[in-house]
């Protein structure tokens, strides 16, 4: 290890100790100055591991942990990042943090986000890539969605023998020959039928020959069994199905994968697409499928997906939304509720939710029209964007509440008619409440250091 390697994780190890002592956290800044003493640093901190990316617009945090569980049923030594910091600082504060083990197979379980594929694979060369979906998400930052998977392909061209474990009913990840190896996961639980994508549904377009994709089963957005009319391109063969979909509730499902019964402690159609990522890798990695089974069954909660907090006697689940097609699925997924609940929408524009808000008008808020919801508050630093947005989908003025500041959403949720409270809310969004709610006494769940 040269001096210039000692120094900067010498600087970013004390940066971390004096951080988390007396400001009680921060995996930024310690990243931040190891880098800047010296930018190959990850080079150093990787070198024996064996290291899995997992990328994506939707997914990456529930994907990590639950791969994370696969994997620790055969090897005790894997390094995450469980906070979600998911850039280059991020990343190199997991490693400069992380104790390392003896003696075992050293893996590295990374979330990472997709403009930071190329900076990580640079200085760390992965055994395997995971990728989630692409959806059009934070359009000021990514672009369009091929402009996004060409972030990701730049960082995948610097590992050309990394295995690429993808899901295989998103077309864009079909749409470009590799030499990379390919292992494919999806759903195949019913039978064919002749289906399209709804109209506004992006990424339906074939890559070949640019001709609208029907679908033999569709299961949201523009995943499914895809095929063209026109030239024969088609969904690849899937290494791992899901096989049957059992049950569906607002807090937990039950499937098959490969014929083998699972559940997950957590609701959402996306969020089995996020099992069947950790199932896959688990495989490649050698992990049986008893093992996987028990991993995954065991309930996972992961930081603003679908987190309860107890307000007095309302019980809040906290679910993170920053983009249309992952609201929707949200929206679908409360539908299931068989108890009344009232919805809090709470929407910020910084950087980390990206600044452009008018992703808002292509989600369907206007599905809520039809729940007997009795109460909505609309809250946030653009509080009157998502107020607007709400009573254009057809929600009465009488049964909204409008509360920009959060303490104040706080103390209006206190007095909600109903016991059950869903709050749908952007990435600084959660930050802000869950910090309001910890001075109040409120307790979190801490986050995973």
């Amino acid at each position: 290890m040269s001096l210039k390697s000692s120094l900067a994780i010498a600087a970013g190890k004390s940066s971390y100790w004096f951080l988390h002592t007396f400001l009680k956290g921060g995996s930024s800044l310690p990243g931040i100055i190891t880098n800047k003493i010296d930018p190959t640093i990850l080079t150093t901190l990787a070198r024996d591991y064996e290291v899995v990316i997992i990328t994506g617009t939707n997914g990456k945090t529930l994907t990590t942990a639950l791969t994370v569980k696969v994997l620790h049923e055969q090897y005790p030594d894997i390094l995450t990042n469980p906070t979600g910091s998911n850039m280059v600082q991020g990343i190199t504060t997991a490693f400069l943090t992380h104790q390392r083990t003896k003696s075992g197979k050293k893996l590295a379980v990374l979330e990472v986000d997709e403009a930071n594929v190329v900076l990580i694979t640079k200085y760390i060369k992965p055994t395997a890539f995971v990728l989630t979906n692409i959806f059009r998400d934070q359009m000021d930052r990514y672009g369009e969605l091929y402009t996004t998977y060409q972030k990701i392909l730049d960082g995948i061209a610097n590992a050309p023998e990394a295995t690429i474990i993808a899901n295989g009913d998103a077309p864009i990840f079909h749409s470009r020959k590799l030499p990379n190896p390919f292992i494919f996961y999806g759903f195949d639980h019913e039978p064919d039928d002749e289906l399209m994508a709804p109209y506004n549904t992006d990424g339906v377009l074939c890559p070949v020959c640019h001709h609208i994709l029907h679908y033999k089963a569709l299961v949201y957005s523009n995943l499914g069994k895809y095929y063209c009319p026109n030239c024969g391109f088609k969904r690849p063969e899937l290494t791992y199905r899901l096989t049957q979909l059992t049950q569906q509730t607002p807090t937990s499902s039950s499937f098959e994968i490969d014929g083998h019964p699972f559940k997950i402690q957590i609701g959402g159609t996306y969020n089995i697409y996020n099992a069947l990522a950790a199932y896959a890798v688990g495989r490649y990695f050698g992990i049986t499928q008893p093992q996987i089974q028990h991993a995954i069954d065991a309930d996972q909660k992961v930081f603003g997906r679908q987190e309860i907090i107890q307000v007095e006697d309302k019980a809040v689940t906290l679910i993170l939304v920053k983009n249309p097609v992952g609201l929707n699925q949200v929206l679908d997924m409360i539908a299931l509720d068989q108890e009344p609940f009232s919805l809090v929408t709470l929407l910020n524009a910084n950087y980390a939710d990206g600044i452009d808000t008018s992703w808002i008008w292509d989600a369907d808020f206007e599905s809520l029209t039809h729940l007997p919801i009795p109460r909505f508050i609309a809250g946030g630093e653009r509080e009157k964007d998502i107020a607007f947005r709400l009573k254009i989908a057809g929600v009465p003025e009488a049964k909204l509440v409008k509360k920009p500041e959060l303490d104040d959403v706080i103390t209006e949720i206190k007095v909600l008619p109903t016991k059950h409270v869903y709050v749908l809310a952007t990435y600084t969004a959660v930050l802000q409440l869950r910090k309001k709610l910890d001075e109040k006494g409120y307790q979190t769940a801490p986050m995973a250091k």
